[in-house]
């Protein structure tokens, strides 16, 4: 079995679970870097493992034109080639629809890609990426999907989410290692919230308004006993609010990228490490957090070389995921034993609201949260009251994001059996850098 999936504890939506892989066990929700071609820019594996990285995610695409599959294959896959001893994600090519549409020509057969690399034509079929995944050999491997932006409307999307039920069986068929590697199913449909699980697209131009609904929604229809993993959300605060509404996975470029043009994260927000204030700010990037590089070198010092200097970005780098694989979902809360529990963990001990209050204030003191987040979390059940001034709405004023019950009468209606039957996930369209 390639992996179990044990739901731990919940606060309303939220949940903590345990997620069983062949190369490691994972606690969610967690958030995975992306390392395209194998590698996170700048950090070496041993770092990686010190920062707590759970599951690195790289891209079929770029992984099959260089080094390619058959070299990784022939080199014992990926996890040896790279040196990385836990789990493993690859994408399923998908999203280079959207990020190469100007290389890409998109049939019933597959897609058809003008490489980057040589300027050959390449097609990429359902039953081609999983044939290069399953020798690449992650842990976890993806259905390739026909890719929309959220911002197209018309029968565009309908036709995207149909020939994703389409290739998604073909995926199924052509799979040859499911004792080994687990197949994820990929939801499409962009933000129509009556295409049956239509929640594909996100994070790819549409309003946060729209994006937390579509997350409420898919996440209230979706099997229980099944991980939730959106793609492409790495804002911290929208990590929160997607935990908030039941979801469970998520990675995203952004941490890394952010670092390579001097920006920092930090509880409150972000740190612009170029900023002529920062050349005499003796201070650490952030002074409550424990990372090595907070522990070692001020703002001054990195603010010199930041983005003139690799050690700038790579130190950056490794605050930043350090961030956002623990004081992210860390939270100091003012008792007299002065505790620091993840959200995993506040999760489990009933004390979830607590941690979103207190993230919420450090990241906007004056009460400012924005009314989306409000929103959102009125419909998680999360009570913001004592740190918002934003007057949100009632649960009741979204009757458009659908129960369970009326989810399943609208799957059945569209004869979409497979989404009960498999796991799930979200597709954003971040615009992609390499990591």
């Amino acid at each position: 079995m390639a992996l179990r999936f044990e739901i731990l504890g919940r606060f309303n939506r939220a949940r903590a679970a345990k997620l069983v892989l062949p190369h490691y066990v994972c606690q969610a929700p967690l958030f995975m870097p992306v390392g395209t071609q194998g590698t996170i820019k700048g950090l070496t594996t041993s770092q990686l493992e010190e920062i707590g990285c759970q599951i690195i995610l790289g891209n079929t695409y770029h992984l099959a034109l260089r080094p390619t599959s058959e070299l990784i294959d022939e080199l014992g896959g990926l996890h040896k080639f790279m040196n990385w001893p836990r789990a493993l994600l690859t994408d399923s090519g998908g999203f280079q629809m959207v990020s190469l549409l100007h290389l890409a020509d998109i049939t019933e057969k597959g897609v058809t890609f003008q490489s980057p690399v040589d300027g050959k034509p390449m097609l990429l079929t359902p039953e081609e990426s999983i044939e290069i995944q399953n020798r690449i050999g992650a842990d976890i491997i993806m259905a390739l999907d026909d890719v929309v932006r959220t911002t197209i409307t018309g029968p565009r999307i309908e036709e995207a989410m149909y020939r994703t039920l389409r290739w998604i069986d073909r995926c199924i068929k052509a799979h040859k290692r499911p004792n080994e590697q687990n197949l994820f199913g990929i939801v499409q449909g962009g933000l129509d919230p009556v295409l049956s699980y239509a929640i594909g697209g996100l994070a790819g131009g549409e309003s946060k308004d729209s994006f937390w609904r579509v997350v409420a929604q898919c996440t209230a229809a979706l099997p229980e006993d099944k991980p939730r993993y959106v793609m492409g959300v790495g804002y911290p605060l929208d990590i929160v609010v997607c935990s908030a509404l039941g979801a469970d996975m998520y990675d995203s470029v952004y941490p890394t990228r952010t670092a390579r043009f001097g920006t920092a994260l930090i509880p409150e927000g972000v740190l612009k490490l170029k900023h002529h204030a920062m050349a005499e700010d003796t201070r650490p990037i952030d002074p409550s957090c424990a990372c090595m590089v907070c522990k070692t070198y001020t703002r001054a010092y990195i603010h010199c070389f930041v983005t003139k200097d690799a050690m700038g970005s790579q130190l950056v780098s490794y605050h930043n995921l350090y961030y956002m694989m623990k004081v992210h979902f860390s939270v100091i809360f003012n008792t007299e034993a002065n505790l620091s529990r993840d959200l995993h963990t506040s999760i489990i001990e009933g004390s979830f609201p607590e941690f979103v209050c207190n993230f919420l204030r450090k990241m906007f003191p004056k009460g400012d949260v924005p009314e989306w987040v409000c929103n959102a979390m009125e419909v998680a059940g999360i009570d913001i009251s004592s740190c918002c001034d934003t007057k949100f709405h009632s649960a009741l004023e979204f009757p458009h994001i659908l129960g369970r019950d009326d989810f399943n009468q609208l799957i059945i209606n569209q004869e979409a059996k497979f989404c009960r039957d498999h796991l799930f996930i979200t597709r954003t369209q971040k615009d992609e850098k390499h990591s």
